[in-house]
């Protein structure tokens, strides 16, 4: 093949869509019908999400259900054009936002300190939520005269608190993991400075679905009087169903005296639409810091409890409806039939010589091996149609579970395309794994920013002459 066909692959690869519908460059002259753009909404949507619902892609798709989409979208719609910043015209979101924090509160221990109750706002997602967290606890080191704030935080916390730092002008100060995936207890107390202003843990990481060891970490904030974050982002809405169902799981929620935070995903496992997560407080005290209001604008007098000003009213009221909907008895079933599908997928894992798991976790297997490349694993997974999540320090590849992957013969089909994949790794027709450039860290930050350059360009032109 000829280094322009292999130009010209890559470039499909990318934009997928652009030898079957015209590319926009600028807005249409004559309108394009509904229907067919309905027509081609119906076939780009139904190519995407066909290995996702078939239960062949780690996490990514929570509840998979069409029903259950189809209801969402029912509830989205009679809100979609409702902007939430005008509560005057719509005061059911007042409604919705209030009930969805209070429901996620009170399943995250919120009420476990007598004569103060959890509080939170929502947030349109994990990111936003890290992101308060960061301002937040910025705010109070000023408070205490702290100009270069320092937030104390695994290797393996959610980048978005590399992110949220980034913007703030805070410091992440990285500390290592122990052999289980969990942050390292000295390391912790050996980073604590004048300049901390607070702990950050996880329940359950993103890479490892691991839980922190958030009591311990509760005593060393409590003793040196500072605030101690949970992202629980991954496992909120899952691993408190664990502990009713009889499950032995560490505490790392409100329960915990230490905690002042708890940031967590009502788009994953609370089987919400994507795009909305709370962030929850010890008290309104700390929820206050995060506001932002002013009073001498000419346009009137402004007050929002995030980033965002306008929201549309219906992705907040669709999650409200998924999760009175789903009640606790679903969420109960739903748990349990990932813990078990989970437990099956680790242990069918630990049974394929030259792979070991990495960290423990209810609803994750990760893996990695060292024997050989694991991104050659991920090559012959991907071409047999699985999308896994690929980590690195160390390399590994992760299979968050969810609900698509607990329909009968996923996990076996997995396990024996798996073993199929081994042997291919073992033998790799090339020394370099093709997604080992991405996964395993070889491309640079220079070079992300391509990637990302392209998704927000139109698809290049098929040829001399294509005017689209």
């Amino acid at each position: 093949m000829s280094e322009a066909s292999d130009v010209e692959e890559m470039i499909d690869a990318f934009f997928p869509y652009r030898r079957s519908y015209p590319t926009n460059r600028q807005i249409p002259h004559q309108g394009i019908a509904h229907e067919a753009v309905l027509r081609a909404i119906e076939e780009m949507s139904s190519r995407e999400d066909r290995s996702a619902r078939t239960g062949r892609v780690s996490g990514s798709i929570y509840h998979g259900g069409k029903e259950h989409f189809a209801f969402l979208a029912q509830v989205f719609e009679r809100f979609a054009h409702a902007n939430v910043l005008q509560r005057d015209m719509y005061p059911s979101a007042s409604k919705f936002e209030g009930e969805i924090v209070a429901m996620s509160a009170a399943l995250l221990g919120g009420h476990a300190t007598p004569g103060e109750e959890a509080c939170g706002v929502l947030t349109f997602g994990g990111s936003e939520s890290l992101f308060n967290a960061v301002l937040v606890y910025r705010e109070l080191g000023r408070e205490r005269g702290i100009s270069e704030p320092e937030l104390i935080v695994p290797v393996t916390g959610h980048v978005a608190l590399n992110k949220a730092a980034h913007y703030l002008g805070a410091k992440i100060v990285p500390i290592a993991v122990d052999e289980r995936f969990q942050v390292d207890l000295d390391g912790v107390r050996a980073a604590i400075t004048p300049n901390t202003v607070a702990i950050v843990g996880s329940a359950g990481t993103y890479p490892h679905g691991v839980i922190d060891p958030i009591e311990s970490l509760s005593q060393i904030a409590l003793e040196h009087d500072l605030p101690l974050h949970v992202d629980a982002c991954m496992g909120g809405f899952i691993l408190p169903w664990a502990e009713r169902l009889g499950m032995t799981v560490p505490r790392f929620d409100f329960r915990v005296a230490g905690v002042t935070s708890i940031s967590a995903d009502t788009h994953k496992y609370g089987y919400g639409p994507k795009g909305v997560g709370v962030m929850l407080y010890r008290n309104r005290e700390l929820r206050h810091r995060q506001y932002f209001a002013h009073t001498d604008w000419p346009g009137g007098l402004y007050a929002s409890p995030g980033i965002a000003g306008s929201r549309s009213g219906g992705i907040i009221a669709a999650t409200w409806a998924a999760m009175v909907t789903i009640g606790e008895h679903g969420y109960l079933e739903m748990a349990e039939r990932i813990f078990k599908t989970t437990a099956a997928l680790r242990d069918g894992i630990a049974a394929i010589p030259g792979l070991r798991l990495l960290g423990d976790s209810l609803f994750m297997a990760a893996f990695g091996s060292e024997e050989f490349d694991i991104m050659h694993v991920n090559d012959a997974l991907k071409e047999r149609g699985w999308r896994m999540n690929g980590l690195q320090h160390p390399p590994g590849l992760h299979f968050c579970v969810t609900l698509p992957n607990t329909q009968p013969g996923v996990v076996d089909d997995f396990l024996a395309d798996l073993r199929a994949a081994v042997r291919y790794a073992h033998d790799p027709p090339q020394a370099q794994s093709l997604s080992g450039a991405i996964y395993g860290g070889a491309m640079t930050g220079d070079s992300l920013y391509g990637v990302l350059d392209a998704m927000y360009e139109p698809a290049p032109p098929l040829g001399p002459g294509d005017g689209d």
